[in-house]
């Protein structure tokens, strides 16, 4: 199985007509007049300090200098990523007050259910594409794994023994994770958290052997608390130019998870227009731009209604792999 999940596949089909039709310039003017009223809020579904959350951070530091509003992130982790944006769809108000980060697993995590909690584009309002992680694999320094052949070859010889930890069960790389497990018929132990940052605690602790996740890893990589047996992006790292690629390392798979920003369903368009721009401008500054640099992460806008195509094209092939890999979640 190939995880598709790369920033190739965004490109795709670009006729597919957007959910939510064209924006009116009549109700953007209506929404200029009064939005925002007070401050906003982006759910951040991951625990404090991760990459996600200090990238929307900063879109929020930005956006509050556009907009004359506070525009703050409250972290709402849990269920795997997706806890926080099943509240925004069902509790938040449609007015654009309240948002949330939209990623993969949001789009994935329903059809994995037995009784879908939530419909992934009927129940939001997709309002902008930003960006995507750096995912990679990375051990304490002092691992007995100097390299992955090395850490293939224990878990060749040690079925279950070695275990790994992602951001949550059904997470795109915990999908990643399976399929390279399949390939090479291992058989590894998954311990989830909720977040890269709290993965990464559980590796330097030596509670896990190595985290397989975004780039929180990174610096303690730098400072040599940890090294990096792979990189998940298309080409190697700059500033990991040791580290090898999955496709060197013989895996089909580019996994970059571009992820965006949304609302509950039934946002005004007028509203819509307002907070892409504001935060399309963030995104393109130079400030959000250094912050990105810093973790590794890809720029992948997409105006609203491209946006919106992606989210719809993304999530039918979410639906059928889970189909295909027989992918379910208890509840």
């Amino acid at each position: 199985m190939t995880v598709r999940d790369d920033t190739r596949f965004m490109s795709s089909r670009r006729g597919l007509l957007a959910a939510g039709a064209v924006l009116a310039t009549p109700g953007i003017a209506r929404a200029q007049a009064r939005f925002p009223d007070r401050p906003i809020q982006i759910v951040v579904p991951w625990p404090a300090g991760g990459s996600a959350d200090v990238q929307l951070r900063s879109i929020g530091d930005l956006c509050t200098r556009a907009l004359g509003q506070p525009v703050v992130v409250r972290n709402q982790p849990g269920a795997g990523g997706t806890l926080g944006p099943m509240t925004v769809a069902q509790q938040a108000r449609p007015d654009g007050h309240t948002l949330t980060q939209m990623h993969l697993s949001v789009l994935r995590r329903p059809w994995m259910m037995r009784t879908p909690q939530w419909d992934p584009i009927a129940d939001f309002t997709h309002i902008i594409g930003m960006t995507g992680w750096l995912f990679g694999t990375a051990v304490r320094a002092d691992s007995r794994f100097r390299t992955w052949a090395d850490m293939i070859a224990f878990a060749r010889a040690n079925p279950g023994r070695l275990n790994y930890t992602t951001s949550g069960i059904g997470t795109t790389n915990h999908l990643a994770m399976e399929t390279i497990q399949e390939k090479e018929g291992i058989q590894l132990t998954h311990v989830p958290f909720r977040g890269s940052n709290e993965a990464v605690t559980a590796v330097i602790g030596g509670q896990v052997d190595m985290v397989c996740d975004s780039s929180t890893w990174a610096p303690f990589v730098e400072n040599n608390q940890m090294r990096a047996l792979s990189v998940w992006t298309a080409e190697r790292v700059r500033r990991f130019p040791d580290v090898p690629t999955l496709k060197e390392l013989g895996y089909d798979l580019v996994v970059t998870s571009p992820y965006g920003v949304s609302g509950p369903r039934g946002m005004d368009e007028g509203v819509v227009r307002i907070l892409h721009d504001a935060m399309r401008d963030a995104l393109l500054s130079p400030e959000n731009a250094e912050v990105r640099a810093r973790f590794d992460m890809p720029l992948v806008y997409q105006d609203t209604q491209t946006y919106r195509a992606f989210i719809a094209e993304r999530v039918e092939y979410e639906r059928a792999m889970v189909r295909r890999l027989n992918l379910t979640l208890d509840g």
